[in-house]
């Protein structure tokens, strides 16, 4: 009796469990304890619509800095001058010697960069004097910034008639004074050495590479002129500083770097000394004038430095000088003579063509 008990028992038990099987099961809540609340689902973007990675970032592209025209054309001519103090002491023993110092130099009397760079680094010497640049900002306060840039691109004299205007021109002058009195000295030194490379039995000789030489120094290059980091560093507080280019590579025990930042103006006697162009002169200055009023009202005159930064009289100046450096080495047959052209037209003609005063004076 007892079996047919368990018996029946156990098939209770198992249809119980089979029904409760049959219903659905719902979870039972927890109580207390504290549930941590589940993050909602991101809907799914729409089927016409890229589904977005989830955290976005915000990104704000900054435009890079426009380069300065007036200090990138002025890098060219802090650059020449580097070339220049260089061959102060180069050596000067071998006909190597001498070709790279034709075409260190020959590189720079292409087409428009040196006078662009000439004027650019005077313009900046001139910057050097608020009070100009304070009278010019009145203009254009007073007539316009429009006005101001027509008047002084049209007429780059007009600049030299402001009463703050002499000083700067002073230091203008000065600056270029000084830089060309470094590349006559140079060039002086490779003069004397075509008398006495004349004694050198390799100077003596007779080169038949007149053709290769011609073609180094008649191959123009817009490629921009590197300088080492120091020295691109040294050039950078230069410009700040508004000192001559030549100044910029002088040996610290010769030149106090107090002499180099203000004019040095001497007078010997008996000796003229031409009246600058106004001109000349007034385009430098126009230059630093642009450039302080920049950005006036929305004015951009960067169109306007450009057309200044071409001076045709200088141009036309430099170009004899390639012409006349060409024609000596090819009428020349001994090394020595490579030197004398060197010291005439590739040093002494262009300090002539980089000076305040007219050539034709």
């Amino acid at each position: 009796m007892f079996t047919t008990w368990l018996a029946a028992l156990v098939l209770t038990t198992a249809s119980v469990q089979e029904s409760r099987s049959d219903m659905p099961q719902t979870a039972a809540p927890v109580q207390d304890a504290p549930v941590a609340a589940e993050p909602a689902e991101t809907p799914a973007a729409p089927p016409d619509m890229p589904a977005q990675a989830a955290g976005p970032q915000l990104r704000f592209d900054t435009a890079p800095a426009e380069p300065d025209i007036v200090r990138t054309s002025a890098r060219d001519y802090a650059a020449f001058h580097h070339t220049v103090a260089d061959l102060r002491e180069a050596p000067i023993g071998s006909a190597e010697d001498l070709d790279t110092a034709m075409d260190r130099l020959s590189v720079f009397y292409g087409e428009e960069r040196l006078v662009r760079a000439w004027i650019a680094y005077a313009a900046i010497v001139a910057a050097h004097h608020p009070e100009y640049l304070d009278e010019i900002r009145e203009l254009a306060d007073y007539y316009g910034p429009q006005a101001a840039i027509s008047g002084l691109m049209y007429d780059p004299a007009y600049a030299t008639s402001f009463g703050s205007a002499a000083a700067a021109q002073d230091s203008v002058v000065d600056a270029i004074e000084r830089d060309n009195e470094e590349i006559r000295e140079v060039s002086q030194r490779y003069r004397t050495a075509a008398y006495d490379l004349q004694s050198e039995r390799w100077a003596n000789r007779v080169y038949r590479d007149r053709a290769e030489r011609l073609a180094r120094i008649v191959e123009v290059s817009d490629d921009p002129i590197l300088m080492p980091d120091e020295l691109s560093m040294s050039l950078d507080t230069g410009l700040d500083a508004g000192v001559p280019a030549s100044a910029l590579f002088e040996r610290l025990d010769a030149v106090p770097v107090e002499s180099a930042l203000g004019p040095q103006l001497t007078l010997t006697v008996g000796e003229a000394t031409p009246d600058p162009d106004r001109t000349r002169i007034g385009r430098i200055l126009s230059v630093a004038a642009l450039q302080s009023i920049d950005g006036t009202m929305g004015t951009d005159t960067d169109a306007a430095i450009d057309n200044l930064l071409a001076d045709p009289s200088v141009e036309r100046c430099l170009a004899w000088v390639r012409l006349d450096l060409q024609q000596c080495v090819a009428a020349g047959h001994f090394k020595y003579e490579d030197s004398f052209c060197i010291a005439e037209h590739a040093l002494l003609d262009v300090s002539r063509c980089l000076a305040t005063a007219n050539p034709a004076q």
